[in-house]
């Protein structure tokens, strides 16, 4: 039986940005609807950059340190909220484990939004296609996509494979000074927590950890494709840190090139006074998962280890 989840609160705000002032483009006639039209003036006063944040707090804490969820690359906050086959999400895992969470969509992602003029984000943005996502997420071999062929022992849904590919949205490639700057922004107001980041997320949240080291208590790094330039002692001395990978890690040069950036990262990190544990889940008797645990078939059971972690770890 499921556990009740009770809330105390939940809600949503934005976080950062900036003011930027339009100007010199044409204005133009445009219709909206139907029955109405107008004529449409671009110059002006906007916001961009802010990021966009979901919190849901349980009416039993069980733990001081809110966790922010924050998403990979091309993807939302929406990705930790319900898999691809209806399951519950991360975010009602840590919920029922008695942690507050915040859900955030970043610079560019969702719900807060993204700058459509060249002046503002100069170079045009890209979008993750099915076919890339199929073998880059190690679902399966390339040459398989067609007849979604997954690879032997896979967890993730792939019978839903196409309501995943919903979640690819547009991105900016040079956008990563301000998600960074966004993410700050969020953690100033959240405060003290914990962050739990994937993918391209493990580079904003290990830079926002030098950011912020009074605010970023540790960072869960589900398979992080990238990391901060340098390690400060002072920023994460005492701090824990956790990186979780799945399986079939040899099936892509670039994997096999992640994993080692990441085992570095993690050396430099106790080096100068972290604790830090890697969980290689196969390695671990945990087999077929991709590198969307948080959407595989034992996304529960991953959830539940994590919060065990976290209490012996993050206590």
């Amino acid at each position: 039986m499921t556990k009740e989840l009770a809330l105390a609160d939940f809600g949503s705000f934005y976080a950062g940005g900036r003011p930027v002032r339009i100007e010199g483009q044409p204005t133009r006639d445009i219709a909206f609807t139907q029955t109405a039209s107008l004529a449409y003036d671009p110059n002006g006063l906007y916001h961009f950059e802010q990021a966009y944040v979901q919190y849901f707090i349980p009416a039993q804490l069980a733990h001081p340190l809110p966790i922010v969820l924050l998403h990979g690359g091309g993807m939302t906050g929406a990705m930790w909220e319900q898999t691809p086959d209806g399951r519950q999400g991360w975010v009602q895992h840590f919920l029922r484990q008695g942690h507050a969470v915040y859900v955030v969509d970043n610079v560019e992602r969702g719900r807060a939004g993204w700058a459509p003029f060249a002046q503002v984000w100069p170079e045009p943005p890209i979008i993750r296609n099915a076919e890339e996502s199929w073998s880059l997420f190690r679902f399966g071999r390339a040459e398989d996509f067609e007849a979604r062929r997954a690879f032997a022992g896979q967890r993730f849904p792939v019978a839903a494979f196409d309501s995943f590919i919903r979640h690819a949205v547009p991105r900016w490639l040079g956008n990563n000074d301000a998600a960074l700057q966004g993410f700050c922004a969020v953690l100033d107001r959240v405060g003290p927590c914990l962050v739990l980041a994937h993918s391209h997320g493990g580079e904003v949240a290990y830079r926002a950890l030098h950011a912020r080291p009074d605010l970023v208590r540790g960072v869960i790094g589900i398979e992080p494709s990238g990391f901060s330039s340098e390690v400060v002692a002072a920023s994460v001395a005492g701090k824990p840190f956790l990186f979780v990978y799945g399986d079939y890690l040899d099936a892509t040069p670039l994997w096999s090139k992640l994993c080692a950036s990441g085992a570095a990262y993690a050396e430099e990190l106790a080096r100068n006074g972290a604790r830090v544990d890697t969980w290689r889940l196969a390695d671990m008797g945990i087999a077929g998962n991709s590198h969307m645990p948080m959407m595989d078939d034992n996304s529960d059971g991953i959830a539940a280890r994590i919060g065990a972690w976290i209490r012996g770890a993050a206590a």
